[in-house]
Formats: C-alpha cells, structure tokens, sequence
C-alpha cells in the first residue's frame, strides 16, 4: 500500500497518466486513496468516468480528504457514484499518521 504495484503496460496513455498523478498527489493520504482506487479500477473506467476521475483529482488535496473523512461536507457536484467509490478505498488514516512519525 505504498505505491504503485499494478503495471502499466496495458493501459492506454490516458490511463497511465492518471494512474501516476494518483500515487503522486502531494499528501501521503490522497496517494493511498487515489493509487489504490486507480489501480484497481481504472482500467475498467468508461471515457466518462475518466472524465470525472480528472475533474476530482484537481480539487486541492486537503479538500479531498476533508470530504471523503466527511470533516466537511461534500459538495453537490461529487455526490456521485464514482466518488463514492473512490472514497470506499479510505484506509484508516490514524494507521498512516502515526507510520510516518
């Protein structure tokens, strides 16, 4: 769970690209959410869904994880199914804190 695993080489250059902004985030909690969640379902993800997987991955990090850890509410226009999803990949951050100390 501290980086990417799955490799690549089947994945069409969109899908690489994701999946290597998704374990490189800036916040060791939104790399854990985002790698996991990309690989394993981002070869699977219709041309839509990729759509909105990018759309989320620019909202700023912090942000991110305030609304998957439910700190503040989430807005409107990601109370999606897909979002849903890639919040279900939420590790148990009090485990990673106290790893990095």
């Amino acid at each position: 769970m501290t980086g990417i695993t799955r490799t690549s080489a089947d994945l069409d250059p969109r899908r690489r690209r994701i999946l290597f902004r998704s374990w490189h985030r800036g916040i060791r909690e939104m790399d854990l959410i985002l790698g996991q969640f990309a690989e394993a379902e981002l070869a699977t993800l219709s041309d839509a869904e990729l759509d909105e997987l990018e759309t989320i991955m620019r909202e700023e990090d912090n942000d991110l994880v305030r609304w998957i850890t439910g700190e503040q509410s989430l807005p409107e226009r990601y109370a999606t199914p897909l979002f849903g999803r890639i919040a279900a990949y939420r590790p148990d951050f009090e485990n990673v804190r106290q790893e990095t100390k």
